[in-house]
């Protein structure tokens, strides 16, 4: 969507039975944030994903309320309320468009609130490894003594931290597995 760079908000990420609730940041080359970063390990290549743009509500009786108490208000004033208004008037572009909300069939309601709570990507790449902040793979844990990080099949080797197949969630997790596994290390050593 043009122009919305910069552009964050609430929302629930979803592939599958895995969902994150963070914020989703618009960047120039496409979407970011903690939600969008977080799903993306789980995320299979090719795979979908849904955003939840209005997660602690139903959109549809959302829209049916402002319908029967604002039926004069304008579908971008509505969405107004709840997005930034760069979001909201980006919803707004076709096949939505901006319309009184009391004119609109409840089906168009019905659509719009399926557009808002359940709005499906399909990814077309990422920016690749070099601007990766989420990565997955490394040493298989099975292979691996669990107080000592020492690999089994080959004594004297210890793998550490982001070598492993770990993987934790924004916020520190990876910090904390790395320096836990390098101080488990190291007191083998």
């Amino acid at each position: 969507m043009q122009g919305l760079s910069g552009v964050s908000f609430d929302a629930v990420a979803q592939s599958g039975k895995r969902k994150f609730r963070e914020n989703v940041l618009f960047t120039h080359r496409g979407l970011s944030g903690p939600a969008i970063l977080q799903i993306s390990s789980y995320l299979p290549r090719g795979a979908g994903l849904t955003l939840n743009m209005l997660p602690d509500q139903d959109a549809y009786a959302v829209l049916l309320d402002r319908k029967a108490a604002r039926p004069k208000a304008e579908l971008k004033t509505v969405l107004g309320e709840f997005f930034p208004a760069r979001l909201a008037h980006a919803l707004l572009q076709p096949p939505l468009g901006n319309h009184i909300i009391g004119d609109m069939p409840n089906k168009a309601l019905r659509n719009t609130a399926e557009i808002i709570n359940r709005f499906v990507l399909s990814p077309s790449g990422t920016e690749g490894f070099a601007k990766a902040e989420v990565t997955t793979g490394g040493v298989d844990t099975d292979g691996l003594a669990s107080k000592t990080m020492e690999a089994k099949s080959v004594p004297g080797l210890f793998v550490i931290g982001e070598a492993v197949d770990v993987t934790g969630w924004l916020g520190g997790y990876n910090f904390q597995w790395a320096w836990s596994s390098a101080a488990a290390a190291a007191q083998a050593v």
